[in-house]
């Protein structure tokens, strides 16, 4: 298209907003005439009449709404394109407000996090650590970091940066005591450490079907990660955990995984943030240094998770 064309979309664009021709030209900065000439020049190369003319008043013909529709929605596009592509070509700054899960947010994203802080020295982070359910528009939240599918909200947008496999683990010492099961139907008669949230033990899951779900009381439940992966490593029992809270011991040996052809499918790592007209830069590349820092399989799935798809 012509560039000419697209100047004599625009007036009639803004001749129909304004309502007159006189009122158009001022905006524009340009003469009345000048506008007049635009809209004839328009519409005998449309072959179409696109306005009805009066001394006192102008309305759109049939063609004419739908082409002020179609040219609206093109102006529109046009523009949102631009800002766009200024908004992608600005540097971050300002406060970025971070939710993620504690274990994850302590050992993987804090390093993007420091990272992410040297690059761009005009930007400040503000992190909650927090397994909690966290509502990102009420608590002016960027973005958050959600394990599993995400609540519906059309207030958010997700992208999936990781998967989160589980492993079965117990310490070398515990399983020579104790044995090692076989099917997840045998962990009930072993020491299982569960983790606790909102005040009961989050159950485990495994595709087997004789045993999908294991829950039972234990001697040791509780509400720290942590503490339950050092129990472990301690031979206080089995766990059932993230990976990217095991890689460590796991790779050391001072963990030893079972029962993985049992364990579940991975769920999505995603980040989500609130839905806007523009993304700002410092949300767009922290998310950007998120992907390319975890990659494809996230380090810590490297050699222990035999399904990992990594990211998508």
């Amino acid at each position: 298209m012509a560039l000419g064309n697209i100047n004599d979309i625009a007036m009639f664009v803004a001749v129909v907003k304004a309502g007159s021709f006189t009122i158009a030209a001022k905006q524009l900065g340009l003469t009345r005439s000048a506008v007049g000439k635009s809209i004839v020049r328009l519409e005998q190369r449309l072959g179409v009449r696109l306005l009805n003319r009066t001394p006192r008043s102008l309305s759109l013909t049939d063609d004419g709404d739908v082409f002020f529709s179609r040219c609206t929605q093109i102006l529109d596009d046009l523009e949102e394109t631009e800002l766009a592509m200024a908004v992608r070509s600005a540097k971050p700054t300002g406060v970025l407000r971070l939710s993620v899960p504690t274990g994850l947010g302590h050992r993987h994203v804090m390093p993007v996090i420091e990272l992410f802080l040297k690059t761009w020295p005009d930007v400040r982070a503000e992190v909650s650590f927090t397994d909690r359910f966290v509502d990102l528009i009420d608590e002016g939240i960027d973005i958050a970091l959600r394990i599993g599918d995400p609540r519906p909200d059309s207030r958010l947008i997700a992208r999936t940066v990781a998967q989160q496999h589980l492993l079965t683990c117990a310490s070398p010492a515990y399983l020579k005591a104790h044995g090692t099961p076989q099917a997840p139907g045998d962990l009930l008669n072993h020491e299982c450490l569960f983790f606790m949230s909102a005040g009961r033990p989050q159950p485990w899951i495994f595709t087997d079907p004789l045993a999908n779900e294991v829950s039972h009381v234990t001697r040791l439940q509780m509400d720290s990660a942590e503490a339950l992966v050092a129990a472990a490593v301690h031979g206080f029992g089995i766990i059932n955990m993230p990976t990217y809270l095991l890689e460590d011991n796991v790779r050391t040996g001072k963990l030893v995984p079972m029962l993985s052809e049992f364990q579940p499918a991975a769920k999505p790592i995603r980040a989500m943030y609130p839905t806007r007209r523009h993304l700002s830069p410092k949300v767009r590349i922290f998310i950007d240094l998120l992907t390319q820092t975890w990659g494809e399989v996230a380090p810590w799935d490297r050699d222990l998770a035999p399904d990992a798809s990594g990211a998508a």
